[in-house]
């Protein structure tokens, strides 16, 4: 008869160990998570969310709403964009192509840009750039090429090097070794991390509108400001909408390009 598997004493080990630091932040932190269901608390969200309703569908409204969508799609694409070729730039020396010295030296940069959050970026490069889209897709472009660096040189690490070896023995010269050798085996998990990443970045470019970043965030945060929630509600289909046809968009274009590299 087949005798069971031993147990995995270190996954029970570890799976304590996280149990315990939940319940260990909850005593710490003194979270009474019993107030959010009293019914007063209840029914301060429950009118707070019917002021949302109706959403403002004029015709004037929608038009600025639409405007508003297409910045933020506009600054979250060029901020990713960037992001992709520095990052693919600094994932070189940071995957070891170039020493130990350029390996440490891009890894702290990467470290430090993606350490720096995105609302920090858009609050120095608002006092450099000026208010506006152009600011948010630079705060976007810093932090994600720390981001997609840090993935673009671990899939350079996990790559098998012996294509791009064999090439370098026949005569090739290093670019033309990389670009036929290796850059095929990474090219389709760079391109899911991008395309993952200006995902995140069109949500994240909606938040830097209330720093100054331009598109729906900017909308948002005005409009619930003053206190006008049908407006707001508007604001927030429009931000979902967006998020979905980004998503079904990204979906069918990893479908259609992975295989061409795979």
């Amino acid at each position: 008869m087949p005798t069971a598997p031993p147990p995995c004493v270190r996954c029970w080990a570890v799976l304590g160990g996280v149990l315990a630091a939940v319940v260990a932040s909850f005593v710490y932190l003194a979270i009474d998570y019993r107030a959010l269901f009293t019914r007063e608390s209840l029914g301060f969200m429950g009118t707070f969310v019917a002021e949302f309703f109706p959403p403002d569908l004029s015709a004037g409204f929608v038009a600025k709403t639409a405007w508003g969508a297409l910045q933020t799609l506009a600054v979250s694409a060029l901020g990713s964009l960037l992001a992709a070729a520095a990052g693919a730039v600094l994932a070189l020396p940071a995957s070891g192509r170039g020493g130990a010295v350029a390996r440490q030296a891009s890894r702290f940069v990467l470290n430090l840009l993606r350490s720096v959050p995105e609302l920090v970026w858009a609050a120095l490069m608002v006092l450099a750039a000026g208010i506006g889209p152009f600011a948010g897709a630079l705060a976007l472009a810093l932090h994600t090429t720390g981001v997609l660096g840090r993935l673009f040189a671990e899939s350079l690490e996990n790559a098998p090097r012996e294509p791009e070896q064999a090439l370098l023995q026949s005569g090739s010269g290093a670019v033309a070794a990389f670009a036929y050798g290796s850059l095929p085996l990474v090219l389709p998990q760079w391109l899911a991390y991008t395309l993952y990443r200006w995902e995140m970045n069109i949500r994240m470019a909606a938040v830097l509108g209330f720093v100054g970043g331009g598109g729906l965030g900017q909308l948002l945060y005005f409009h619930l400001s003053i206190f006008q929630q049908p407006q707001a509600m508007t604001v927030l289909i429009a931000m979902f909408a967006l998020v979905a046809l980004v998503d079904v968009a990204s979906g069918r274009l990893r479908r259609t390009l992975g295989p061409a590299y795979a």
